[in-house]
């Protein structure tokens, strides 16, 4: 898969491929244990952006869900590409994409939570990172990686 033959779908995603999806990316991590399952099943189906990259064998190997008002702001919940098919654009391409779809770089402010090893990516679309995000935080969180 050359990156000018990726091909990006609007699909919702059943809770049992995104699942199968996170095992083979470093995205499984930023999800806590408690109610796993139950938290993907909600978020498959209530994210407003729900964009899927397959390869030739209908293969998922990227996937970004955001959240958006199309009018000022679009927050990235997830943003994953398997480890087979990184460094390939595609994360690059969802990332516009996603924008395109919230309305426009002129009206749409992008945010999100990056994960350390994704830092670098993000400061190459010319993301910063930001001092007016508040946080409330009071959930269970147990660190663990979907496998």
């Amino acid at each position: 898969m050359k990156t000018e033959n990726i091909i990006i779908n609007e699909e919702r995603l059943s809770p049992e491929e995104y699942i199968d999806f996170l095992k083979r990316t470093d995205l499984g991590s930023q999800y806590p244990k408690e109610r796993f399952t139950e938290r993907i099943t909600k978020i498959v189906k209530n994210v407003s952006i729900s964009l899927v990259v397959r390869n030739e064998e209908s293969l998922i190997v990227g996937v970004l869900f955001g959240l958006t008002d199309f009018c000022y702001w679009l927050y990235i919940t997830d943003l994953g590409i398997d480890r087979n098919y990184e460094r390939r654009g595609i994360a690059t391409k969802l990332m516009k994409k996603a924008h395109e779809l919230a309305g426009d770089e002129k009206d749409i402010a992008v945010y999100l939570i990056a994960n350390d090893n994704a830092i670098p990516f993000y400061k190459k679309l010319g993301m910063n990172f930001s001092n007016d995000v508040m946080q409330y935080n009071h959930i269970d969180w147990t660190e663990w990686t979907v496998e």
